[in-house]
């Protein structure tokens, strides 16, 4: 009896501590890595690392000065050499360590063994990152960071860019309009393509850039910004109109660059310029983004009449996007359906939107339309995108490398709130002042009602 009554003494405390880890693993796994999770992959790499590399075919034979030395002071056989390690260092979703390559090995090498020491060290994934010849680094992420998304302090953004996600390997996911000037977003209903929208009109509101919006589904999605938007259109006979002021307003851009070119002989070469960053700050126009949401409804047509105006918005939209980044005018183009049979000048559009960012979709084609060109493999990755996990979609580029990402929740009403509280920084824009939304004043000290967005991201 005795016995029994020291077993249970002693197992119902293991069973409690045993019970609290499972629970914290499952519903705080931040906190479950940071006590449990980080000393037990720690050691493992530490005790392994030598037998991990060698069983992943990462090592190399020694040099001969190394064996020759080895055999004289040790008389043991000499085993391979694995890639020297650096120092571990631990962060709040991982561990982070360098690799010094081999003479003879390259970063594939690394990458291609990443699924076996995920295994062996117990982790939940692990990227490889090229720093520079002859050295990698070594990103194991502890848990599955697109379950519950938070965003790390140090996001990257800046002067048109924009933290909008959180990427699988704990990075942020930068909207850079610098970098990529336009992108093509596609997600179904309920996928968090709106979410993503959300996060990018709020994320620019405070910079000094001018929004416009094209929302053909009466402005339902960017309405909400009217008091930070210098124009919108709700409808494609709105859109027809606003497009070729936006044209008009990107050949005048041109013609200021072109006459800073008149270049005289003393002219430093600082000063010489083929888009408006070379411009000094005081004749520099304010750069534009347009979003456009819902694009397919510029494409469809219910009568011959309206062919003609589909045509020339649409060539519209394309010179915007071939000519327009010089300009300083972005596109971010969104959507729930992309393909070839929208009709001409779909797929013309699409090759010049380098950025791809692809959310749960109803069909194959609009995946292949979105990352089919660009990374194939990628393809799959999206369509395996369960109903479940909203938000969350595969960005890309035209360069081919792709990764998942999930975009935090932001309610409605706090964008709209930031809006409002940049509505002071709305550029004066004279051509674009026809367009210009409506946007009712709150009175101080009372509220408005506010609709609650379903949260499609928590």
């Amino acid at each position: 009896m005795s016995d029994w009554t020291t077993l249970l003494e002693v197992g119902g405390p293991l069973a409690a501590l045993g019970g609290g880890a499972a629970y914290t693993r499952t519903r705080h796994p931040g906190g479950y890595w940071s006590t449990v999770g980080l000393p037990l992959s720690t050691a493992r790499l530490l005790g392994s690392y030598g037998s991990v590399m060698e069983a992943c075919g990462l090592t190399v034979q020694p040099s001969r000065l190394r064996a020759l030395a080895a055999k004289a002071t040790t008389r043991r056989e000499v085993r391979p050499v694995p890639p020297r390690r650096g120092i571990i260092r631990p962060t709040s979703t991982g561990l982070r360590l360098r690799l010094r390559l081999a003479p003879g090995q390259e970063p594939a090498d690394v990458a291609a063994s990443a699924e076996r020491l995920r295994h062996a060290w117990g982790v939940h994934a692990v990227y490889v990152r090229d720093i520079k010849p002859g050295v990698v680094e070594l990103r194991l992420v502890g848990f599955d960071v697109l379950r519950k998304v938070r965003m790390p302090r140090r996001s990257g953004g800046g002067f048109l860019r924009v933290p909008v996600a959180l990427r699988e390997d704990a990075t942020a996911f930068v909207r850079d309009y610098r970098a990529i000037p336009h992108q093509l977003t596609l997600g179904a209903t309920l996928s968090g393509k709106s979410m993503y929208l959300r996060h990018l009109v709020a994320g620019l509101a405070p910079q000094p850039v001018a929004l416009v919006g094209i929302d053909c589904k009466r402005g339902v999605e960017l309405a909400p910004f009217a008091a930070r938007l210098s124009a919108l259109a709700t409808d494609p006979e709105q859109a027809a109109e606003l497009l070729p002021v936006l044209v008009k307003e990107m050949e005048d851009r041109y013609d200021l660059v072109k006459a800073r070119q008149g270049i005289a002989p003393n002219t430093p070469d600082e000063e010489i310029t083929s888009d408006i960053w070379g411009l000094p700050d005081s004749e520099r126009p304010v750069p534009i983004v347009l979003f456009v949401d819902e694009v397919a409804e510029l494409f469809l047509v219910a009568t011959k009449k309206d062919e003609e105006r589909r045509d020339e918005m649409v060539t519209h939209l394309i010179r915007l996007a071939q000519l327009g980044r010089a300009a300083g005018i972005y596109l971010e183009v969104c959507g729930q359906r992309f393909g070839a049979e929208l009709g001409k000048g779909a797929t013309m559009l699409r090759a010049q939107l380098t950025g791809r960012v692809c959310h749960r979709v109803n069909d194959e084609a609009s995946a292949k339309m979105a990352l089919g060109d660009i990374a194939p493999e990628a393809v799959m990755a999206a369509c395996s995108i369960a109903p479940e996990r909203p938000g969350l979609a595969v960005a890309g580029d035209t360069s081919g490398g792709w990764s998942r990402i999930r975009t935090p929740y932001l309610s409605l009403a706090d964008a709209a709130q930031v809006c409002r509280a940049s509505a002071h920084l709305v550029p004066a824009m004279p051509v674009l002042s026809r367009f210009r939304p409506y946007a009712p004043v709150q009175q101080v000290g009372t509220a408005s009602p506010v609709v609650r967005p379903h949260p499609v991201t928590d």
